[in-house]
C-alpha cells in the first residue's frame, strides 16, 4: 500500500514534536495496529509482520505459514502443493512468506492505530506532568478557579488541573469561579501511588476522596494544593523576608490552625539582629502583608531559646509566663504558671493558644493561674496537715509544724530516727518517741490483715529488726 511519503513524514514530525512521542513508538503503533486488523481475517494465531517504508511511504504486510505434508492449524500452516504453487522451491519444513493485499485494511488499522496513539499520549503526557511537578513540591503556584468538586475547589495552573481538598482550605475564604488563588503544591501523586493509600495515613486518604469526587475516569497524576499548612506560611515569609532567604534568621517551627491563629518559633544566628523585629518589619508591614495573604490570621513570633524552661514559657504569647513546672519529663509533661490576667490569653479560645503551643514545643502543655496554683497548694497543705493530725500524738499546731519542716507523708514520721525528729521546734524526745510510735501504728491501722504465712514470718522479721537495732 503507497501513501503520500511528505505528508506522513510531516505528521509523524508533528507528533514527535508536539506529544514528545518518538517516530519510532508511532510507527510502530501504527504496525502493530495494521497487524491486528490483519489477524481479525486471517485468524488470531496467524504469524504476520508489517513494516512501513518512512521514505517512500510504502507499507508492506507479509504472512509467515510453516510448509508442511498434513496441515493441522491453517492459520500459521500450509501443505506442500499448495506452496509449491506459489514457490516451485519450497519443500516440507520451509516457510512460506506470503505478501498480504493491505488496502482493504488500511482504513480499520488507521482507526485502531488512531484509538492506540490516543491512549500512549495521554499515557506520555500523564508522565510528563509527573515529571514536571513531582520535583515541584513545596512551591508556591497561583492558578485560577475553574470549578467545584463538593467542597473541594479544583485550579487551572494551566498544564493541569490541580485540586484544592477542603481540609487544606481556609474555611472562612469564599472563592467564585475564574478567582484568583494562591497555594503551595502539598503532594503530587500519580494513580498508582494514590491506589495505594490506606486509611491509616487520614490526610492522604482525605486527599484520595478529593481526587476519586473530582473526576472518576482520570487517570492522574493528581496535584494537591494546601493553604493551610505550615509549609505554605514558611513560604510566604520567605518572600516577604529576605533574612529568611539569606539563613540570617531561620524558621524553627510552624503550627497553624488555618486563616485563624499560628505560631511561628523563630530564631537568628546573629545577635544583634531581633528576629520577631526582623519578621514584622518597620511598622508591621511584612507581617501584614503574609496576614493579609492569609485573610487576617493571626501570626504568633516565638524567640526561639535553647533552654527548655524559656522556649516553654515563650510558646504561650502573647500570654507573658510566670515561670515552668515540669511535671514529668519523660513523657514531655510540662505546667506553665500565668499572672490571673493573663490566664485567659494563654489558654487561649477553644483552647487554641495552648494546644497550638504544645503542638509548637511538641511538650503535652497545661496552664494554670498563679491564684490557682496557690489554692491548690494550700489545699495540698491542708490535706497533709489533716493527715499527720490524726496520728496518734500529733496535733494541728504540731501537724504544721512537722509539714513546714519536709515531713509530708506518715511513713516519713514512722522511719525517722528520734534525734533528727528532735529538731523540730517545739518537739522533745518524749514527744519525738510517742509521734513515731504513733505513725508505726497508724501505718499498721491502714495494712490490709495479714496471710497466715505472713503472720509466721512477723515475729522473725521483728525480731530482725531490734537486733540490728540494738546493734
Amino acid at each position: 500500500m503507497k501513501t503520500n511519503a511528505k505528508d506522513f513524514l510531516l505528521a509523524l514530525e508533528g507528533l514527535e514534536r508536539e506529544k514528545n512521542i518518538k517516530r519510532d513508538d508511532i510507527l510502530k503503533t501504527i504496525e502493530d495496529a495494521l497487524v491486528s486488523a490483519l489477524r481479525k481475517n486471517l485468524g488470531k494465531t496467524a504469524q504476520i509482520t508489517a513494516k512501513i517504508n518512512v521514505e517512500s511511504g510504502d507499507i508492506d504486510a507479509v504472512q509467515e505459514l510453516n510448509v508442511v505434508e498434513v496441515v493441522a492449524n491453517p492459520e500459521t500452516e500450509i501443505d506442500l502443493a499448495t506452496a509449491q504453487k506459489e514457490n516451485k522451491s519450497l519443500k516440507v519444513g520451509d516457510t512460506l512468506h506470503r505478501p498480504l493485499q493491505v488496502t482493504d485494511f488500511s482504513r480499520i488499522a488507521a482507526q485502531i492505530a488512531k484509538q492506540v496513539l490516543i491512549q500512549k499520549v495521554r499515557g506520555i503526557e500523564r508522565d510528563n506532568f509527573y515529571k514536571e511537578y513531582k520535583p515541584r513540591e513545596g512551591e508556591v503556584v497561583m492558578g485560577s478557579v475553574r470549578r467545584m468538586s463538593d467542597r473541594d475547589i479544583i485550579v487551572d495552573l494551566g498544564k493541569i488541573e490541580a485540586i484544592l481538598p477542603y481540609c487544606e482550605q481556609i474555611r472562612k475564604e469564599r472563592y467564585g469561579i475564574g478567582s484568583r488563588i494562591k497555594a503551595i503544591i502539598a503532594k503530587v501523586m500519580s494513580q498508582t501511588e494514590l491506589a495505594e493509600v490506606t486509611n491509616e495515613d487520614p490526610q492522604l486518604s482525605r486527599y484520595k476522596s478529593a481526587a476519586f469526587k473530582m473526576d472518576k475516569g482520570q487517570r492522574g497524576p493528581y496535584v494537591f494544593l494546601s493553604r493551610a499548612n505550615g509549609k505554605f506560611l514558611e513560604e510566604l515569609f520567605k518572600v516577604e523576608v529576605p533574612e529568611i532567604n539569606e539563613g540570617i534568621v531561620e524558621i524553627k517551627s510552624i503550627e497553624r490552625d488555618g486563616g485563624v491563629r499560628a505560631k511561628v518559633l523563630v530564631n537568628s544566628i546573629d545577635s544583634k539582629i531581633d528576629p520577631i523585629g526582623t519578621c514584622v518589619g518597620m511598622r508591621g508591614i511584612r507581617i501584614r502583608a503574609i496576614q493579609n495573604e492569609l485573610s487576617g490570621e493571626r501570626i504568633d513570633l516565638i524567640t526561639y531559646s535553647p533552654d527548655l524552661n524559656t522556649l516553654l514559657m515563650n510558646s504561650v504569647a502573647p500570654a507573658k509566663a510566670s515561670h515552668v513546672q515540669i511535671t514529668n519529663a519523660e513523657n514531655k509533661k510540662a505546667l506553665i504558671i500565668v499572672p490571673d490576667d493573663q490566664l485567659a490569653i494563654a489558654i487561649g479560645k477553644d483552647w487554641q493558644n495552648i494546644k497550638l503551643a504544645s503542638r509548637l514545643t511538641g511538650w503535652d502543655l497545661d496552664v494554670k493561674s498563679e491564684s490557682q496554683k496557690a489554692q491548690e497548694g494550700k489545699a495540698m497543705t491542708n490535706s497533709i496537715q489533716n493527715i499527720l493530725a490524726s496520728v496518734e500524738g500529733v496535733g494541728p499546731k504540731t501537724a504544721e509544724l512537722l509539714q513546714k519542716a519536709g515531713f509530708t507523708t506518715v511513713e516519713k514520721l514512722a522511719n525517722v530516727a528520734v534525734e533528727h525528729l528532735c529538731t523540730v521546734q517545739g518537739i522533745g524526745d518524749k514527744t519525738a518517741l510517742k509521734i513515731i510510735e504513733g505513725a508505726k501504728k497508724y501505718l499498721a491501722a491502714q495494712e490490709p490483715a495479714a496471710t497466715p504465712t505472713e503472720a509466721a514470718q512477723t515475729p522473725t522479721e521483728e525480731a530482725h529488726d531490734d537486733q540490728q537495732e540494738n546493734n
